[in-house]
Order: structure tokens, then C-alpha cells, then sequence
């Protein structure tokens, strides 16, 4: 049994995807309103993990470093224990060079996910107050020049949702096809790196659809 610590904005994803690959895998969500302060985030994390691995339990973090400035690498390094590669979740839907390139070519870029699209007014309206005071737009996302929706299922609702998004910040909004194969790939070498008979890790590359400007 290998023990994941998941943030809550990829924690339905990772047990799609543990269950489907029939993996004996206990997923510990943490609430994704955490990415708003990640200093008490790696406290969360810290504290669940020192306790499981005191049980004994195999313990892997699905959290990228998530702006922790390192803090969750050292908890890591400190516990003998592994997370997700990449500064973020969008390394791990998008690849790492395919973030760079996006924000290369347009440093004022504003990332989704299918979890923010979908939560869009609890996790970051209602946290940053634009509910109450709409006036705000301009000072948290006046820098921004786009929306990328980095588009990971085939949800059709989503797509109203995220131009609703658009159209509060004021920005236009372009869509980049992904999946979720960059994180079964990343919870593959979690696994394996607890397992003896995990298997192999397979690459898994990342790919455009045809219909992406990338």
C-alpha cells in the first residue's frame, strides 16, 4: 500500500488513475485553498507525512513544489520520500519545456486547469474577493495579457465556464490540448520507486492535437 498526500485540485485525477491501473494506493487529499499560503501547505504536508512514515507506511507527495520555495524538497529529502517533478501541476499536464515555451513567448500568460476552470469562482474569486469587490481585476490580473486553459478532459461545460473566466478578467482565452498522461507518468515512478515489482516506467511523451497553435 503506498500512501499519496494529494493536493485537492489533482486528488479525483489521481484516483482515476491509481484505481484504473489497479495500483493499492490510499489518497490523502489536501484542500487546494492551501496554494494560497504555501507556507501553512508545507506544514500540511509536512505533518501528515512525518505520521505515516513513523507507521511505516510508503509515503509519496503529489504536489509539485507548488511555491513552496523548496520547503516541500526538503521535507522530502528529510523523510526519505518522493513528490511530482516540476515547479507546478502545470509542468506535469504540459511537460516542462512546453511551459517554458508558453511563457517565453508571452510572460503575462494566466494558466488554467480543468480544476480551476471548474472551481474558478470558489478557489480564486471568492478567495481574492472579486465577488464582493469586482474593482479588484484590475490590480491582481491588470498585467496579464491571456488566458491559456490547459485543457485536460472533454468535459463540454467546461468550455462556457472557462470563457466566463475570460470574460471576468477581461482577457482573451486560448486553449492548449493536454491529458492527464504527464501525471499518470509522474504517479507510475512514485509508485514503482515503492514497489519492487511496480514495473517499469514508461516515457510517455507529450503531444500537440492538431487544432493547438503550439
Amino acid at each position: 500500500m503506498l500512501d499519496i498526500i494529494a493536493c485537492g485540485a489533482i486528488a479525483s485525477s489521481v484516483r482515476e488513475i491509481t484505481k484504473r491501473r489497479g495500483w493499492s494506493v490510499e489518497v490523502h487529499a489536501l484542500s487546494a485553498l492551501l496554494h494560497d499560503r504555501p507556507d501553512k501547505l508545507a506544514d500540511e504536508v509536512d505533518g501528515i507525512a512525518s505520521r505515516l512514515v513513523s507507521e511505516g507506511k510508503w509515503v509519496a507527495i503529489a504536489y509539485a513544489d507548488c511555491g513552496t520555495y523548496g520547503r516541500i524538497d526538503r521535507i522530502c529529502s528529510n523523510l526519505g520520500i518522493a513528490r511530482l517533478s516540476g515547479l507546478h501541476c502545470y509542468d506535469v499536464f504540459a511537460g516542462k519545456i512546453m511551459i517554458e515555451k508558453i511563457f517565453a513567448s508571452e510572460p503575462g500568460t494566466y494558466l488554467l486547469t480543468d480544476f480551476l476552470v471548474r472551481s474558478f469562482n470558489k478557489t480564486v474569486s471568492k478567495e481574492l474577493g472579486l465577488d464582493r469587490f469586482p474593482e479588484l481585476v484590475w490590480d491582481y490580473f491588470g498585467q496579464y495579457k491571456r488566458i491559456l486553459w490547459l485543457r485536460q478532459g472533454t468535459d463540454p461545460s467546461l468550455a462556457a465556464k472557462a470563457e466566463e473566466v475570460a470574460e471576468l478578467l477581461g482577457l482573451p482565452l486560448e486553449v492548449f490540448e493536454t491529458t492527464d498522461a504527464g501525471l499518470e507518468y509522474e504517479l507510475e515512478k512514485l509508485y514503482c520507486n515503492n514497489h519492487a515489482d511496480g514495473g517499469t516506467v514508461k516515457n510517455t511523451e507529450m503531444s500537440l492535437t492538431a487544432g493547438s497553435t503550439w
